[in-house]
């Protein structure tokens, strides 16, 4: 078991580190805390199995393709390709705006796929694989508004502080009624963003449908548009997956 963990540390070092050409043993064995002797050992390990990457020339580690390889086969589990990707790209050609498509994973959501329009110059760009606490964001709290109360009620005691708790569930109510939510510079000043959740055929929330846009030439009528398109997609692809069945 320590092994494991080990392994996913890494991993997770290497992940935060995606957009350097790789990083070196010393740092990794930095931030991993561990001796230089067992990285060498356990990046050897790594290798063999296809987690880890070493480029011939620099020497320096990345992360191998067996994860993308594994990340595609989650992606088909969720009939991704055939019924959610073409909704997404629909709706961000109507928009001309970047959409994203999260998932949950525990107290946190990650960004599994995001669309750009080619059309707009000005894109709100969240990396895909990050990682945002349930309670921040329109995808987010759309996604704790459609899940069973004692699971919601369960994630936001890990994230906020109990005499905050009932006007955040207020909060969930609202979306709830209304079927969707919005955020206003919650995670990046000067942005909005718009979202619905999805549920698969059990009507299990599998992730959340959202739209960021740049605040400052957001209409009121711009803004019940991309309500309306969001909505529209996610009951589109809740549709589509319950088909399936």
């Amino acid at each position: 078991m320590q092994s494991i963990t080990r392994a996913m540390t890494v991993a997770k070092v290497l992940a935060s580190h995606t957009n350097e050409k790789g990083v070196s043993i010393s740092v990794l064995s930095k931030q991993c805390e561990l001796p230089l002797s067992t990285m060498h050992r356990l990046l050897q390990a790594m290798i063999k199995q296809g987690m880890v990457e070493q480029d011939e020339h620099s020497k320096l580690y990345r992360l191998g393709i067996v994860w993308l390889e594994y990340g595609l086969k989650v992606y088909d589990t969720i009939d991704y390709v055939s019924k959610i990707r073409p909704e997404l790209e629909k709706l961000s050609k109507e928009l001309e705006e970047s959409v994203y498509l999260s998932k949950p994973v525990g107290t946190e959501a990650m960004i599994v796929e995001r669309i750009d329009s080619e059309n707009n110059s000005i894109r709100i760009y969240d990396q895909l694989g990050l990682r945002i606490p349930m309670h921040i964001g329109a995808a987010n709290k759309s996604m704790l508004a459609a899940m069973p109360s004692t699971q919601s009620e369960s994630i936001l005691s890990e994230l906020v502080l109990a005499d905050k708790i009932p006007d955040f569930l207020q909060t969930l109510n609202q979306i709830t009624k209304q079927g969707y939510a919005i955020s206003h510079s919650e995670r990046t000043e000067g942005t909005s963003s718009v979202a619905v959740s999805i549920k698969d055929s059990l009507g299990q929330i599998i992730g959340a449908v959202s739209v960021g846009v740049v605040s400052f030439n957001l209409t009121e009528e711009r803004l019940a548009f991309l309500i309306s398109k969001v909505m529209e997609t996610g009951n589109n692809i809740s549709t589509k997956l319950r088909s399936n069945h």
